[in-house]
């Protein structure tokens, strides 16, 4: 019988048994995330890069685009609708109109492609999710400013 290279492992017997509770196959596992997760942090772009930003806020994100050999910046400005993830997995959705058509962008935060994410209006909106916004038209999809109280308070 010719050898077709896969690996035979032995099936696993049920949870709880001794075969998951071995102390080497926990400590086998956990060296592993640890790996997993050091590898995670240097991906990481440090936090004075990316603003404190959420649902409801209007960023300008700059995106680099390849273009053969030269590289230029591509800014994307629109309404932040949804935040996702945590980690090296962090994503944010961008909806922005353009010529009268809805678009929406999903950026990874820690993306090597975006150049820069600038804050330029805080919105005051009571969902972390704000797909209803695809069905507003017009004025009616416009988000309400929010006031910083520390502004009122100097």
């Amino acid at each position: 019988m010719a050898d077709s290279g896969l690996v035979h492992l032995p099936v696993g017997k049920p949870v709880g048994s001794r075969f998951l509770s071995c102390a080497g196959m926990r400590r086998r596992w956990r060296i592993i995330m640890n790996a997993v997760e050091q590898f995670e942090a240097a991906q990481l772009k440090d936090a004075d890069s990316i603003p404190a930003f959420r649902s409801g806020d209007t960023v300008k994100v700059n995106v680099k685009i390849q273009e053969g050999n030269n590289t230029r910046l591509q800014a994307f400005q629109g309404v932040v609708i949804a935040r996702n993830g945590a980690g090296l997995r962090e994503t944010f959705v961008v909806r922005k109109v353009s010529f009268g058509v809805g678009v929406e962008r999903r950026f990874p935060v820690h993306s090597p492609s975006i150049d820069s994410i600038e804050l330029m209006r805080r919105g005051r909106v009571r969902r972390a999710k704000l797909y209803y916004l695809r069905k507003l038209r017009g004025k009616a999809a416009r988000i309400v400013e929010r006031r910083d109280n520390s502004q009122k308070a100097a």
